[in-house]
């Protein structure tokens, strides 16, 4: 017999906040979170200061996810160009179910326009972040200018991510060869 563990009220707003907000856009009422919570807005502002401080968290809380579903392991042995193309062989992945709406980073920075929003910042860190990890890659690769492919590949990431998002294009066959002539062009093994 199994028995099933109460989440807190502050986890019950942090999942309604990623399912809504991924899927209806940051824009979700207070109103809709706490009822699909199953809390009350009191409680809502007991745990939280604002709406905007628990997008912030619920975008921190599923950064790991995140990147735990597009990032290799660290010691996979695999080049850096392998480890670069297996992000996006991930993204392709995702972006096939149906419930796939683009990057939830891209999406949040996007719709909230406002860069010092808290949740803009995180998921502004978060986006960095995956640069950051195509710079190294692209470094350990040998690349020509590691800074100039890493900024590419995030763009194409990003083009990819919100294409695919709003059913605008299907990533199969098209993400690969472009990554890697992407890749050949800035000399990276």
């Amino acid at each position: 017999m199994t028995t099933e563990v109460k989440r807190s009220p502050r986890e019950r707003l942090l999942d309604a906040a990623a399912t809504l907000t991924y899927r209806d856009g940051v824009g979700i009422g207070v109103e809709a979170l706490c009822k699909a919570a199953g809390v009350s807005k009191r409680s809502m502002y007991q745990l939280f200061e604002s709406k905007d401080e628990l997008l912030a968290a619920s975008l921190e809380r599923r950064a790991s996810v995140f990147a735990a579903g597009l990032l290799p392991a660290a010691d996979d042995g695999r080049s850096p160009r392998e480890r670069i193309m297996h992000v996006f062989e991930q993204v392709q992945l995702q972006a096939g179910a149906p419930e796939f709406h683009g990057c939830p980073y891209l999406s949040a920075q996007i719709e909230l326009k406002d860069q010092n929003h808290p949740a803009s910042r995180v998921a502004h860190r978060i986006k960095e972040n995956l640069t950051g990890f195509f710079r190294a890659e692209a470094e350990q690769g040998g690349a020509s200018d590691p800074d100039l492919l890493a900024r590419q590949l995030s763009l194409v990431f990003d083009g990819a991510s919100a294409r695919a998002g709003i059913q605008a294009d299907k990533l199969t066959g098209l993400l690969a060869p472009t990554i890697a002539t992407l890749l050949d062009a800035a000399g990276v093994r």
